[in-house]
């Protein structure tokens, strides 16, 4: 199953102020693309060209780093996309979400504190998540395009932290752009449906 470049879920003045036409353009149309050309390279090279990206991620990590990083954040961006929209973000969320982030997180107010910090502290690139391990939400970070497949979990929401995804509108100030992010972009609908997903 040969790596695609999705489309955007929207057009690239959407997310302005909170991230930029510039910005949309260069991570979507120069970064993702990379990933999956170079992905569906090294994938028909390694002998998995047919299998799914969840599949090429898991069975890569540890064994094939180049093709690892570029399934990976394949993965992680098809994701990304979605997990962003016009008017997103806010305290607003789907009742089920908003229980389990009371249950497992310590409330909306913490959840946004600690994936923040999550991303703040994550040294040079990389990701934060929340996931869902052992049927409870968890904040973690990862390294590169690491994410929490490869740990036993399931991502239902990420934020990418590698400079190119903030630094045009930005600049050093990654705290602002996951501020941003929380509070202006996520597509809560996504999440509750990644959350429905993984808790089956």
């Amino acid at each position: 199953m040969a790596f695609e470049l999705p489309e955007l879920p929207y057009d690239y003045e959407a997310l302005s102020p909170y991230m930029s036409k510039e910005t949309l353009e260069f991570h979507h149309d120069k970064h993702h693309k990379a990933y999956v050309d170079t992905g569906n390279k090294l994938a028909a090279e390694a002998g998995m060209g047919d299998l799914s990206v969840e599949e090429v991620v898991k069975k890569s990590f540890g064994t094939h780093q180049t093709l690892f990083n570029n399934a990976a954040q394949h993965y992680n961006h098809i994701h990304f996309w979605k997990w962003m929209k016009k008017g997103g973000g806010g305290t607003s969320l789907p009742g089920k979400l908003q229980a389990a982030i009371d249950s497992d997180l310590g409330g909306y107010d913490k959840f946004k504190a600690d994936l923040i910090a999550a991303g703040t502290t994550q040294f040079g690139s990389g990701w934060a998540w929340v996931s869902v391990k052992d049927g409870k939400l968890v904040i973690s970070k990862t390294p590169n395009g690491e994410n929490p497949l490869v740990h036993g979990a399931d991502p239902i929401l990420g934020v990418d932290v590698w400079e190119h995804s903030y630094y045009i509108d930005y600049r050093n100030a990654r705290p602002k752009y996951l501020e941003a992010f929380v509070d202006s972009l996520i597509n809560w609908d996504y999440v509750l449906e990644r959350y429905e997903a993984a808790t089956k």
